[in-house]
């Protein structure tokens, strides 16, 4: 008995190690640096110019995150005039993919529709450095004179399979929020998604 629970404990204290790791909402955000679809370096710092950067984990082999494409398109296209630029990070979803090469991943990104940069993710260190467990799952970063900083993290909204039932927009109520200097009164939702495994 007392073996089972100190198993038991071992594996909440684990369960909750787990899920402290990465950003919480109102830390600042490192730096990053990425390769994109054109095999060319891309750095968080290099958006210093917008007022609010969404980071947007997904998978093109993601059944989840390819029901949510046209959405974040749309999103994409509304804020681009008042300052929200998006990024796509593709992590290695799982352990025995190994992640897509810049020229897969450049084969499946329609560049023409979306100008939005892809990025890889293959060793998934950012995906580890903000916690990121799903995809799609975003992250709504605020620009501010020292850096960005976390304002919302998780789903997009609340009905994946069918856009049009939708009732709760989480991504686009923390823009709204961000943009105006308030702070996010539903700051964290969990996603729902592909699970990213951790290698």
């Amino acid at each position: 008995m007392k073996r089972i629970f100190t198993l038991s404990l071992g594996l909440l204290i684990s369960g909750l190690a787990l899920a402290q790791t990465g950003y919480k909402i109102g830390a600042k955000v490192a730096d990053f640096t990425l390769k994109n679809t054109k095999d060319q370096a891309m750095s968080l710092s290099q958006f210093k110019d917008a007022q609010v950067v969404v980071v947007v984990f997904t998978s093109k082999n993601c059944p989840y995150a390819k029901l949510y494409d046209g959405r974040l398109q749309t999103l994409a296209n509304t804020y681009a005039g008042k300052g929200v630029k998006f990024i796509y990070v593709n992590p290695a979803i799982g352990l025995e993919e190994g992640g897509d090469t810049i020229k897969e991943l450049s084969e499946q990104v329609d560049t023409s529709v979306s100008a939005m940069p892809y990025l890889l993710d293959n060793q998934q260190k950012v995906s580890k450095q903000f916690g990121a467990v799903k995809t799609p799952e975003v992250f709504v970063l605020q620009n501010s004179p020292d850096g960005f900083y976390l304002k919302y993290k998780g789903a997009i909204d609340d009905n994946p399979q069918v856009e049009a039932y939708a009732k709760e927009f989480y991504l686009k109520n923390a823009l709204e929020n961000a943009l105006a200097g308030r702070p996010v009164t539903t700051a964290e939702i969990r996603p729902t998604g592909c699970m990213i495994k951790k290698f």
